[in-house]
């Protein structure tokens, strides 16, 4: 007999369940300090250049910083295919302790987009 632990559970698409909801941990309790990163850019770039962003503080602009973390989520997903395809191969129990590097990397390419956005975008903008 069988334990049904030992079985892996599949998922209509063919993936397996166990690795699914392992990718959602990882991911879903980095993504809490994937946004304090991204949090602490910004304020450091209003803090830093304080008296240059006054003006930029108005109702409007909440709604449309609102939006700029929205889509830094949405890009933070991205991880989710390469993380599943990388499960499902023979890869798996390497893969699962190198994740960490995908991690880190796309902290930092958001960060340095951040940083791009906020000189080149939105600083020149106020005088």
């Amino acid at each position: 007999m069988t334990d049904s632990r030992s079985i892996p559970h599949q998922a209509p698409g063919g993936a397996p369940v166990e690795g699914l909801r392992d990718s959602l941990r990882y991911w879903e309790r980095g993504r809490i300090a994937y946004n304090l990163i991204l949090s602490g850019v910004v304020a450091a770039w209003l803090v830093l250049t304080w008296p240059h962003f006054r003006p930029a503080l108005t109702p409007g602009s909440a709604l449309r910083l609102l939006g700029l973390a929205a889509m830094a989520n949405v890009c933070y997903c991205t991880a989710y295919p390469v993380d599943l395809a990388l499960q499902c191969t023979s890869l798996r129990q390497g893969w699962r302790k190198g994740r960490w590097a995908l991690w880190w990397a796309g902290a930092f390419l958001a960060a340095l987009l951040a940083c791009y956005w906020i000189a080149d975008e939105i600083y020149p903008c106020f005088p």
